[in-house]
């Protein structure tokens, strides 16, 4: 079965690859089989957007970091490399862009450690994609307003027994009213 997905998204990303306006976001088990075969890192579409925790992205480049400033620099360079976004998640997620900027979010807290609240994230910034935002405006929207809805949900419900669908309900609370 994994033999089979990983072939599904081998196809895909070499179709994606062809068409250069095509989008792209590479979350959870599609990392974990480009850290298995690292031939598929070569077809990553460029602008693809990855969205890996610290050990997902740790597989990924197949080493442990050892700090903060590392993890940093390695980020920097995979996104140069391979031109992609990638959103490595945490409490204070960074986005790596293919130019080398990156940015921090300031939003969200660790309750937001929870199943689930990574597929809110993915679905978030796909949203925006499909909105046709630049990817650039996609990511960042996406997980500064992923966090503050989490936020949101934090100061209900609190942090120990936050719940990603406790951050969908409060998505609407990080829109202004019109």
């Amino acid at each position: 079965m994994e033999k089979d997905t990983e072939n599904a998204l081998e196809i895909l990303m070499k179709k994606l690859k062809s068409h250069k306006n095509k989008r792209l976001v590479i979350d959870a088990d599609a990392i974990n089989l480009i850290a298995k075969n690292s031939e598929l890192l070569k077809i990553i579409p460029e602008n693809a957007v990855l969205t890996p925790h610290i050990k997902e992205f740790e597989r990924l480049i197949g080493k442990k970091i050892s700090s903060n400033f590392h993890r940093y620099e390695i980020l920097k360079k995979f996104s140069k490399k391979y031109k992609v976004f990638i959103v490595l998640k945490g409490q204070n997620s960074i986005i790596s862009c293919p130019d080398g900027i990156c940015y921090f979010n300031t939003t969200g807290n660790p309750g937001m450690a929870t199943a689930g609240s990574g597929d809110v994230l993915t679905g978030m910034i796909l949203s925006f994609l499909a909105q046709n935002y630049e990817i650039k405006d996609a990511v960042i929207l996406g997980v500064y307003l992923h966090g503050l809805a989490g936020d949101f949900a934090k100061n209900k419900v609190g942090e120990n027994s936050l719940t990603a669908s406790d951050i969908i309900k409060n998505i609407k609370n990080t829109f202004p009213i019109n």
